[in-house]
């Protein structure tokens, strides 16, 4: 497969050529990317989440729900400046089934042609060449193998590591998603991080003197989960 040049549209390359002729910082600062910070999780003090809940309560089925997010973070460095270019969607499908105190099936499912950041022409060339979203709408991560859950998810953020296969463009990989759990109510809300190199995936970052794209960037997300029923 073509490896396909990471998150440098032709408007952006010609707008850093200027920049760098006309040896002013003016157009390369006007498209440097707006600050996003990484997902996070608190304490929650909602009703019922200091409560003990038995472990066979959870068994069942949950349902991806509103207000769940996922994206992209990598670091690039245009002209000379650091920066991190963060995209992200709320168009967030998927499940999770629960049995005996264990994790057992987990389907995350992400729309990549509505992943953005604040640049339109960035945007525009990250779903055409990296993620081809036209062939591949889909960004998917699925649960690899059983996980045992913590023995009590309470309003305070608890960790888990899960093992999965990451897929989007046309390629999969063996990953692991660090996560953070806590209960919210009903509900349960996760957030988490996965560490890619992007090579793996078919995408060659460039480096053309005044730009230079990161080989490794983030996958991140929140899930907020309903139990079905």
């Amino acid at each position: 497969m073509r490896k396909r040049l990471l998150l440098i549209p032709l408007g952006i390359v010609m707008a850093v050529i200027l920049a760098v002729v006309i040896g002013g910082p003016i157009i390369s600062s006007a498209i440097s990317p707006k600050k996003v910070d990484p997902f996070s999780i608190t304490a929650v003090a909602s009703a019922g989440t200091t409560t003990p809940r038995p472990v066979a309560a959870d068994n069942g089925t949950w349902a991806v729900s509103s207000g769940s997010q996922a994206g992209y973070r990598v670091d690039e460095v245009l002209n000379g400046q650091a920066l991190t270019v963060v995209g992200r969607t709320d168009k967030v499908t998927g499940s999770a089934s629960v049995a005996d105190g264990k994790l057992t099936a987990a389907n995350v499912v992400v729309d990549t042609a509505s992943i953005a950041t604040d640049n339109t022409g960035r945007d525009n060339y990250f779903r055409s060449t990296v993620m081809v979203a036209s062939k591949y709408p889909q960004a998917t991560f699925t649960l690899g193998a059983p996980v045992a859950l913590p023995q009590q998810i309470g309003g305070t953020p608890v960790p888990l590591s899960v093992p999965g296969t990451l897929a989007f463009a046309g390629e999969k990989r063996d990953v692991t998603a660090d996560l953070k759990m806590v209960r919210d109510g009903a509900g349960i809300a996760a957030v988490g991080s996965i560490p890619i190199a992007v090579k793996d995936f078919g995408i060659d970052p460039p480096n053309l003197g005044f730009v230079k794209v990161e080989d490794h960037a983030t996958v991140e997300f929140r899930v907020n989960l309903t139990q079905n029923g």
